[in-house]
């Protein structure tokens, strides 16, 4: 006969193991939930649409320049249009990496009622100048209007902060989709497709409809690497990763010596440099940038001619991780300010990276890495 201590054992497992099966219906319930919840909704473009949870794009503010248009040109394109609104500067390497599948939109959507703005909104002086955005567009093969936003009063009415940053508006103007950063080209795309399939039906207008998406092999990360760097001291305000003991010292020319340690994610500049809000200047007609980093891939922003010499490890740079700009060498001769990328590998991995530059009034803006 059982004893009432294992009968009450007994009793007390069963109801517990109840228990849990009845959790485990519901948590499975809440995951299949979740699973099924999709980020845009397809709506039928038959059924009249409630927009009033959406806003209106804001108009183009205090736009300094129009490439690839005119004022009066693009005030028609963009009535009864789908419209891309892409906010980026030119040498912003997140923004660049978004360039392939703006512009294959472009190609593959802008006679189905798709237009494309970009909306150039500048980080640092140097990209105020439009023969400077200007060379960007051809580099990058940008056919679509890019208005010159240099004081951001349009960055300002979209309430933006980031780079870069896309919205897109249905026909009728209000916002349905907004991505901040890179990534999301599958989902864009598809906001894209089901905006033209309204906008066709609204309007009565024969559209070809299609599923496929553009094939772009989209950058990948590396999951552990140095973040930007900022060379000047109003930038790299709360994120300051100069390594010399002497410091920023804003407006003076300083003399930074030899390191006598390189710590990771931080620059050590050597020689005369100038401290500026945005960036260093060499003033000596040599200096050095040295940088311990984790990542694949590394690109500076500059302005000014110098010529760079890049050592890594100690040896000269190597074809194998030589970025696309290195041309000669080891050697990188800079003269358009922009953005200019020095090592490229496939695999993410920890360097020591030596800069030697020649070429006093040589400025630099920033370390950028993928």
């Amino acid at each position: 006969m059982m004893n009432s201590d294992v009968k009450t054992g007994l009793i007390f497992g069963l109801i517990i193991a109840a228990g849990l099966g009845v959790l485990g219906m519901v948590f499975s319930t809440l995951d299949q939930d979740a699973q099924s919840t999709t980020t845009f909704t397809e709506i039928n473009p038959l059924e009249k649409i409630d927009k009033s949870g959406f806003k209106k794009a804001p108009d183009l503010r205090g736009i300094a320049h129009y490439l690839n248009t005119t004022p009066e040109e693009l005030s028609r394109d963009m009535e009864d249009k789908v419209i891309l609104y892409d906010i980026w500067t030119y040498s912003c390497i997140n923004c660049i990496r978004t360039l392939p599948y703006i512009t294959a939109w472009d190609d593959k959507y802008s006679e189905q009622g798709l237009l494309i703005i970009g909306v150039h909104s500048p980080e640092f002086e140097f990209e105020k100048d439009p023969e400077n955005v200007k060379i960007a567009n051809e580099k990058h093969g940008i056919e679509y209007p890019v208005v010159m936003d240099n004081d951001m009063e349009t960055w300002k009415a979209f309430e933006n902060r980031y780079w870069p940053r896309k919205y897109i508006s249905d026909h009728e103007g209000f916002i349905k989709y907004d991505h901040i950063g890179e990534g999301g080209y599958q989902e864009s795309e598809k906001v894209i497709q089901q905006l033209l399939k309204e906008r066709s039906i609204a309007l009565g207008i024969e559209m070809s409809s299609t599923s496929s998406l553009v094939d772009v092999e989209e950058f990948q990360h590396s999951m552990f690497r140095t973040p930007e760097l900022y060379f000047g001291y109003h930038f790299a305000q709360n994120r300051n990763h100069l390594g010399s003991e002497e410091g920023f010292q804003p407006g003076k020319i300083v003399t930074y010596s030899q390191p006598e340690k390189i710590d990771l994610h931080k620059f050590y500049p050597v020689g005369e440099w100038k401290n500026y809000e945005d960036s260093m200047e060499l003033v000596s007609k040599t200096g050095t940038i040295e940088l311990l980093y984790n990542a694949k891939e590394v690109n500076i922003v500059t302005e000014n001619s110098g010529m760079l010499e890049i050592f890594l490890d100690g040896k000269p740079l190597s074809a194998e991780y030589a970025g696309s700009d290195i041309t000669d060498g080891n050697t990188l001769q800079v003269s358009k300010a922009g953005l200019y990328n020095i090592i490229s590998k496939d695999t993410s991995s920890s360097h020591n990276i030596e800069i030697k530059v020649k070429g006093a009034g040589f400025q630099i803006f920033t370390f950028t890495f993928g």
